[in-house]
């Protein structure tokens, strides 16, 4: 026996292999399967991952449920419950599993539940409601109309409405739904201008392109405002892309890898032309962001463009960090924040940069950054869906619990859906805050 079989897991980082999404095999039944019963064997005699999702617990369930209780004794019909319970967000890959390549088990969960998603999605396509919830290029437009903004809010904010909504389409009506707006962060950034000469520090161009994304663009356009002043206050010239369209990460996590591809195909040109004029790259929400750092180089490893996005492509408090490191990051705070719960989220972690938002908030006087490295349970629409509200409820639980113990004055995440999710359920915060927002406070500006 080889001294790797014998070893419990990995001594080494961990790799990621290209998705080969576009073969026949990939959508074959049987094969995808066998890979299934193989990899669920194998994470049904370790159990590592029990407390990251309902995933891993459902899984469980089933083989200690069954007439073997061992994986062999589930009907393979029923593999699809721990799909349905699956949402990306890779922390299975990234902090439990000790089997993931280079590992010879080659345990690559959520991308073999990516693979379960796209054969179900090719096989039955999705439901009325999970297209809606999932188009959000679509959903932004027509809810950012005047009338129809204000008319979409409060049907969204009215308890009836929100019945109606869970008994006819499945979404839940305790969960937060995003607010739009008719002034969009397209139309406030039209209204200003940036006259900064950009300086490269390190290896950024002090010269940075916005991808908004459609929720910055339409559901939290302040977000954008903030972002852009504060690296403008850093003398990084900074400016929105010409023009864009849904990153694709909802559309992924449906399994609808063609919309992906139509996505990749009306995004990365505009963005690598920015970046053969020497743009940075950077967006406000970590999803965005991974979908270009990680997920779009694994499903299109070919593709030049795509890895030249990648290359530019930054968190914004990761940049802002480059720049600190390089003696050009501003400390002119004017006001401290006091006690802050920064929850950090999943897609955030999985860049695999550092805690970057907590280090730049930690430059703050007066202010302490309580963090939470533990999931929210939102991932855009599991904490919509009726069938799964009360599970990203569950799984919110021990993040909402700390923050309330602590009665922190601020609650905050890079992603504000997450951050939103949390506030409605906290019993201290009512109102979460971007990381971004806070460091513009702290600024003055």
């Amino acid at each position: 026996m080889n001294d790797k079989s014998m070893r419990e897991g990995n001594l080494e980082a961990p790799i990621r292999h290209p998705v080969d999404w576009q073969s026949d095999a990939f959508y074959d039944k049987d094969a995808l399967y066998t890979e299934m019963e193989r990899v669920f064997d194998i994470c049904h005699g370790c159990r590592r991952c029990v407390s990251l999702c309902k995933s891993f617990p459902t899984l469980f369930d089933l083989v200690d449920e069954s007439e073997t209780m061992e994986v062999d004794g589930i009907d393979k019909q029923d593999y699809m419950k721990v799909v349905d319970q699956c949402y990306l967000c890779d922390m299975c890959y990234m902090t439990k599993c000790p089997y993931v390549p280079p590992h010879e088990w080659n345990l690559d969960c959520p991308h073999l539940m990516l693979r379960a998603k796209a054969y179900k999605f090719k096989q039955q396509g999705a439901s009325f409601r999970d297209l809606t919830l999932t188009g959000t290029d679509r959903i932004g437009k027509l809810a950012s109309i005047p009338i129809v903004t204000e008319t979409v809010n409060a049907l969204n904010k009215n308890g009836a409405f929100r019945s109606l909504l869970q008994s006819s389409i499945g979404v839940h009506k305790s969960a937060v739904v995003p607010t739009y707006h008719r002034n969009t962060l397209r139309k406030r950034a039209a209204l200003t201008s940036d006259s900064v000469t950009a300086k490269a520090v390190g290896d950024t161009t002090g010269k940075v392109a916005l991808y908004g994304t459609c929720y910055g663009n339409y559901n939290s356009p302040e977000i954008g405002e903030d972002l852009l002043a504060v690296f403008r206050h850093n003398d990084i010239h900074i400016e929105l892309v010409p023009k864009e369209q849904c990153c694709g990460m909802p559309k992924l996590e449906l399994g609808d890898l063609e919309s992906v591809r139509q996505a990749k195909e009306a995004n990365i040109p505009v963005l690598a032309a920015l970046v053969d004029q020497g743009y940075d790259l950077t967006a406000p929400i970590p999803s965005c962001v991974l979908m270009y750092k990680q997920e779009l180089p694994l499903l299109f490893p070919d593709d030049e463009d795509v890895k030249k996005v990648q290359k530019a492509f930054y968190d914004p408090f990761e940049y802002l960090s480059l720049r600190h490191k390089g003696g050009e990051l501003k400390t002119d705070f004017k006001q401290g924040l006091g006690e802050v719960g920064y929850q950090v989220a999943c897609h955030l972690r999985v860049q695999n940069i550092g805690l970057k938002t907590r280090d730049i908030l930690n430059l703050i006087p007066d202010t302490t950054i309580h963090t939470q490295e533990r999931c929210s349970g939102h991932d855009g629409t599991y904490a919509v869906r009726e069938e799964t509200y009360l599970n990203a409820v569950k799984i919110a639980g021990p993040v909402v619990r700390k923050i309330d113990q602590l009665k922190v004055q601020h609650l905050s995440s890079d992603c504000p859906m997450a951050a939103a999710h949390l506030a409605s359920l906290s019993e201290v915060v009512s109102k979460p805050e971007h990381p971004m927002s806070l460091l513009r406070t702290a600024y003055g500006l």
